[in-house]
């Protein structure tokens, strides 16, 4: 039976969610405020051109600026703020910034943890810590299998590696001194590539895309057969809601590690994303509305990854409501209702409330949409990505009790 968040749970409850200057942070920030939570957001100020500005988030929420690399102003905004729910998004967030910036990536993503958590252990009434980290945390060996909660952590970039080590401070964290009554639980969250409106950063593959469309240039897409785990924002943070909740609700067992990702049938190259984004926007042909520049010099990037989320299915009751033409369709909405003048924050609620109608819709007959989720049969056949020596080839997802690949 599909799980759906809990309004009821999150009205006047006191949340502190770092990051809410982002993306991801953004969009979370307005779902806790339209089910009236009262929010604390504590990160680095907004970028110019954001979803939290374009939406005036700051309005909505207590507004704190700050670095999580200072653990006196995480300290103290925590303590003001006195919660009883932390989501622990702040980041940096990029794989290809990470190269060029390793130690502030190791900074911010470990040590502000670090901070984020240590600061938690001090905070009266404490109930639930959310972290997130990313799907590629793990140590990825490019194979067909998707990723289970059990596998190893790894990273071969400066980002990658440093969201295995945030996992991995976590877990001490977590057998250290969290977990027992009546202190705080504490989980961690890993989801796929999230797309959305609003969503602005750089070097990334849909803004890339959405920016050259508005500009009217061709977009340029660098690894056109990578393969990723794409999934409507929305979709990831009604997994990190429902966390939460089953944490502060002392449910066994959820103070691990949880994986949200999309349907196997969602985990595309992207080209295929490309291909549709661009043909949503101009109808431009498969293959024509856009410039592979994927020659040349290049850092390096995972080709593929994928995750199983059977846990979050089973023990959450987690689906996903929305298929990836749905997400593509959304973010085509989205851009062309905002640069159109439409209010970026009426049309954020309002796709937020179709979300979760869909979800309701789901609940009541789970057939209705899309299952989601990775299947948690015995076995099942994976269509394999179009790699190269990989053309034609079947794997089996082999029974969560199995250790070996």
């Amino acid at each position: 039976m599909e799980s759906l968040v809990s309004e009821a749970f999150w009205r006047g409850r006191r949340v502190f969610l770092t990051g809410h200057t982002g993306f991801k942070g953004s969009w979370l920030a307005l779902w806790l405020h339209a089910m009236g939570a009262r929010v604390t957001g504590f990160a680095l100020p907004a970028e110019p051109v954001s979803l939290f500005n374009q939406a005036g988030i700051g309005d909505l929420v207590e507004h704190v600026e700050g670095d999580i690399r200072d653990l006196a102003a995480v300290e103290a905004a925590m303590s003001a703020a006195a919660p009883s729910v932390v989501l622990h998004l702040a980041a940096q967030p990029l794989v290809r910034r990470s190269y060029i910036e390793p130690v502030e990536t190791y900074a911010t993503n470990v040590q502000g943890t670090v901070h984020v958590l240590d600061a938690c252990r001090r905070v009266s009434g404490l109930e639930a810590i959310v972290c997130v980290t990313s799907d590629k945390c793990y140590e990825n060996r490019e194979w067909v299998w998707p990723y289970r909660e059990d596998d190893p952590m790894g990273g071969y970039d400066p980002y990658s590696s440093s969201k295995g080590a945030a996992e991995l401070v976590a877990a001490a964290y977590r057998r250290s001194y969290f977990g027992k009554a009546p202190g705080p639980r504490l989980a961690t969250v890993r989801a796929g590539n999230v797309i959305g409106g609003g969503d602005w950063a750089e070097d990334r593959l849909v803004p890339d895309i959405v920016r050259a469309l508005l500009g009217g240039s061709l977009p340029q897409i660098r690894a056109p057969q990578s393969v990723r785990p794409w999934q409507h924002v929305l979709e990831a943070l009604s997994g990190y809601l429902l966390v939460a909740e089953r944490l502060a609700g002392g449910v066994a067992g959820v103070d691990s590690g949880w994986n949200f990702g999309p349907s196997e049938s969602d985990a595309r190259p992207v080209s295929w994303i490309a291909d549709r984004l661009v043909a949503a926007w101009s109808g431009a042909a498969p293959g024509t509305g856009w410039q592979d520049v994927s020659g040349g010099e290049a850092v390096h990037e995972a080709r593929l990854l994928r995750l199983d989320c059977a846990k979050a299915r089973t023990d959450l009751g987690w689906r996903t409501a929305l298929t990836l033409h749905d997400a593509l369709g959304m973010i085509v909405e989205w851009h062309k209702a905002v640069c159109a003048g439409a209010d970026a924050r009426a049309v954020t609620m309002a796709q937020l409330a179709d979300y979760r109608e869909r979800c309701a819709a789901l609940a009541l007959s789970p057939g209705a949409l899309s299952g989601g989720g990775w299947s948690s049969a015995t076995t099942c056949v994976v269509q394999p990505p179009t790699l190269p020596g990989m053309a034609g080839k079947v794997a089996t997802i082999r029974p969560r009790a199995s250790k070996s690949r």
